[in-house]
């Protein structure tokens, strides 16, 4: 089936088996091997992107329901060599351990703080009852949350893009 989607800014045009997982394509189609697959489940979140601006389990979506959406995934944030908001506070604030869950934490961060709410800690808690992470405790994960809207706000963005 012909299916057609932005995927990162870039076009994208394939006929895809109707059976065939949005994940599926992304990493073995397109190459975005930064989109993990981690329960096959939708228990785990490692494969959260965005699609038309909410986090989506790519898991639990056919690639054919995609059709004419805009999609971002990991690889898609930042520019060239230089890290989005949300990856560098991952780094500063240690956000990550082995990294397997960390682009779908990343992916939710970022479309947690494209909400643009002021969501309490037990609000941000409820917001990544989707992701799991077997390390950190989450506690650097939240913390790298916070970090990101700081570094957001001190380059004059609202929301994420």
């Amino acid at each position: 089936m012909r299916t057609r989607f932005r995927v990162n800014g870039a076009d994208v045009d394939l006929d895809v088996e109707p059976r065939r997982l949005l994940v599926s394509i992304l990493r073995e189609e397109l190459g975005l091997t930064g989109t993990h697959i981690g329960c096959d489940t939708t228990n785990c979140g490692a494969c959260t992107v965005l699609v038309d601006g909410k986090a989506i389990k790519s898991c639990a979506m056919l690639a054919v329901q995609a059709d004419g959406a805009e999609i971002l995934t990991i690889e898609g944030l930042a520019e060239g060599e230089v890290l989005h908001p949300v990856q560098r506070a991952f780094v500063e604030k240690h956000g990550l351990q082995c990294g397997f869950c960390t682009p779908g934490m990343i992916m939710t961060s970022y479309w947690i703080l494209s909400q643009n709410k002021d969501w309490d800690e037990q609000d941000i808690k409820k917001q990544f009852s989707g992701n799991l992470c077997r390390c950190t405790g989450y506690r650097d994960i939240i913390e790298s949350l916070k970090r990101a809207k700081e570094l957001a706000r001190g380059e004059g963005r609202e929301a994420m893009r």
